[in-house]
């Protein structure tokens, strides 16, 4: 891969998640109500994810964004899950957001007997249109979406069906969204790098102590696929919320 210009993201820390949430939230309306203003329309990618509950639950009560004028898209979805699964990221997003701001449009990916064919339609679905604002998180092994190293920063697809690596796996545990890790999907269908980061904005939102590898991972190594958070820095516009604990200096 020929990496170009590094961009080192706009980064900012906070006292609480709480507080994390309501600044990248705010941020988050800002580029919405801009888009809206500008082209007519907003389109959001989102991450389903503990990490972002603060930052979706803040964005839902923020003013003067005309929800039924957003076109949502989420970036990672569960091969095998029941389609009523609460694990299913598209669940997620309902409750924890969506049905908060009814009036906007979700495009969810949704399970299948043939993933394959799944990718391939919200490949279509997405469209070649840049995002106008895409909010993630950090896997805690660096993954984008469910890109887990080593990640493709030139993958020719939009969707693709991926293999989650056991790290990706155990954290679904260690975050008790499933009991054992026998009980967590082996595939998922991901959005890939190269499409996430077809965007205008990028808002990262990274809470947490587990996260702080990660965050320091992204920030200080070589770009490169064995990280795959350091593609955030081949983008021109990411801005980085982060807490005292997932901040990389924290406790030292």
């Amino acid at each position: 891969m020929t990496v170009g210009t590094d961009h080192p993201p706009t980064t900012s820390t906070y006292p609480t998640r709480a507080a994390l949430g309501l600044a990248s939230a705010g941020e988050a309306a800002t580029v919405l109500r801009r888009a809206i203003a500008e082209r007519g329309q907003a389109r959001l990618m989102l991450a389903a994810a503990p990490s972002q509950a603060a930052t979706l639950t803040a964005l839902a009560r923020e003013p003067g964004i005309d929800w039924g004028r957003v076109v949502c898209f989420h970036m990672d979805e569960y091969v095998g899950l029941a389609p009523d699964a609460p694990q299913g990221f598209a669940n997620w997003l309902r409750t924890t957001f969506l049905d908060q701001v009814p009036q906007a449009t979700f495009w969810p990916i949704e399970p299948a007997a043939d993933p394959e064919t799944v990718a391939k339609r919200y490949e279509q679905l997405m469209g070649d249109a840049p995002f106008d604002l895409v909010l993630l998180g950090l896997g805690v092994n660096g993954h984008l979406a469910f890109n887990d190293p080593p990640a493709d920063f030139g993958d020719p697809r939009a969707a693709k069906v991926v293999a989650l690596d056991a790290t990706s796996r155990r954290q679904q545990v260690d975050e008790a969204h499933f009991a054992t890790l026998d009980d967590v999907p082996t595939h998922a269908v991901t959005v890939t790098i190269p499409r996430l980061l077809n965007a205008r904005e990028v808002i990262a939102s990274v809470p947490g102590a587990p996260k702080r590898q990660a965050v320091h991972d992204t920030l200080t190594r070589p770009i490169g696929p064995d990280f795959p958070g350091t593609a955030l820095r081949t983008h021109p516009r990411v801005r980085l919320f982060l807490d005292v604990e997932s901040a990389p200096d924290a406790g030292r």
